[in-house]
């Protein structure tokens, strides 16, 4: 859904040039969770950037709890901030149940950030900035996105996302 509806402008190119590392993670424990995050980033940072320019971890159990999933983000982008890797990578998230703080239950604005799988991308951040000089208004990305997605309406959207129901 974020390609076809090109809700990112990052995500298409890096796709193309096969530029994607996928990470499946059957980890329960917080512990094994901690460490397959930790494993994922390093592989990320030592890996040439036009091998790897962004890394979807995908977590297939374990964090179906969205709260659950959200302090597990939360330990996950200290982390980048204790190793001062903020500058070079950051996270991007989403759920089946993805919601937006504040924002009503069934505002469709929550289907840019679901998936099928909790799943936490690790963006490089120089590739990225470089997709960004070719997007008008960086800034208005995210009220885009819910513009189109109000265009195609809620039957569309589901139909296009049906784990976000």
């Amino acid at each position: 859904m974020v390609v076809g509806l090109n809700l990112c402008p990052f995500s298409h190119s890096v796709i193309a040039q096969d530029q994607v590392f996928y990470a499946i993670c059957d980890a329960t424990t917080d512990t094994q969770l901690k460490q397959f995050y930790v494993n994922e980033l390093q592989r990320l940072i030592e890996a040439e950037e036009n091998d790897v320019a962004t890394s979807l971890l995908m977590f297939t159990q374990g964090l179906e709890v969205f709260d659950d999933y959200l302090d597990l983000l939360d330990w996950f982008q200290q982390l980048l901030e204790q190793a001062e890797l903020t500058e070079h990578v950051q996270l991007a998230s989403f759920h089946p149940q993805y919601q937006f703080d504040g924002v009503a239950a069934d505002d469709l604005s929550h289907f840019t950030n679901r998936s099928p799988y909790p799943i936490i991308q690790l963006l490089r951040q120089a590739p990225m900035t470089k997709a960004l000089t070719h997007v008008a208004d960086p800034e208005k990305i995210y009220t885009d996105n819910i513009k189109t997605l109000d265009k195609l309406g809620r039957r569309k959207v589901e139909a296009l996302c049906p784990w976000g129901k």
